[in-house]
């Protein structure tokens, strides 16, 4: 009797470009940037590295289009209020639930600069400035200074969460915390001690939409309310 000859698995779909990136992707969830590698990426989607580099160059380029990639999905979220300010939080919300779900997006925004993904974030971001009637002379500062605190903010969050695990216990880890502050000397520390409390019980995303609110608070007071008053005062 012939015996069959054992066949290496085959793809059952033709490879795209936006199978490679959904495969990295996967791969940057699970193992972090360490674990993407061309060579766990060719086994995951069974073919050779050369139909990998037929659609992407390197190691550096994949990552890039991969950050694009969940950066866009972020931003395609159409909110439903219509106020420009309302929409800066909807984007800021979406960049921030974004990079807590895939942690290495913060890294890889931080470590590449002025790419192509900036500027998308840039533009979702600064056509809100423009709309909440900020002088055009100071449009960059204002969506940049927006920009660093939503990235920054994201970031932080992300690599808490990093820290701790996936696995760890938020209420635990708070409470724990919170006990340690209140052990703090009272001469020392009496702003700590006084917000133990509040600190323990906070959520992440509230806080984080505090601090769109401050920053938005802050361009309303120095940009808009003197010349809203003027208009107000004339005849």
């Amino acid at each position: 009797m012939a015996t069959r000859t054992q066949r290496s698995p085959r793809r059952t779909e033709a490879l795209s470009r936006e199978r490679i990136v959904e495969a990295a992707v996967e791969l940057l969830d699970t193992t972090g940037e360490s674990g993407l590698t061309f060579r766990v990426l060719t086994e995951r989607l069974a073919t050779g590295p050369g139909a990998i580099y037929h659609h992407v160059a390197n190691k550096g380029e994949l990552l890039t289009v991969a950050t694009d990639e969940i950066v866009a999905a972020a931003l395609a979220v159409e909110p439903l209020a219509s106020s420009p300010q309302d929409r800066i939080r909807a984007v800021a919300l979406g960049l921030f639930d974004a990079i807590d779900a895939h942690p290495w997006v913060a890294t890889q925004l931080s470590d590449s600069g002025w790419q192509a993904t900036t500027p998308r974030i840039l533009e979702s971001i600064g056509r809100q400035v423009g709309a909440l009637g900020v002088p055009e002379d100071d449009w960059f500062i204002t969506t940049t200074v927006l920009m660093q605190y939503i990235l920054g903010a994201a970031a932080q969050n992300a690599a808490n969460a990093r820290h701790v695990g996936p696995d760890a216990n938020r209420a635990e880890l708070l409470g724990a915390m919170a006990a340690e502050w209140a052990e703090l000397d009272p001469g020392d520390y009496p702003f700590t001690r006084a917000v133990v409390g509040q600190m323990r019980d906070h959520d992440d995303r509230e806080q984080f939409l505090a601090g769109i609110d401050l920053v938005l608070a802050g361009i309303t007071a120095l940009h808009l309310t003197g010349r809203q008053a003027a208009v107000h005062r004339e005849p």
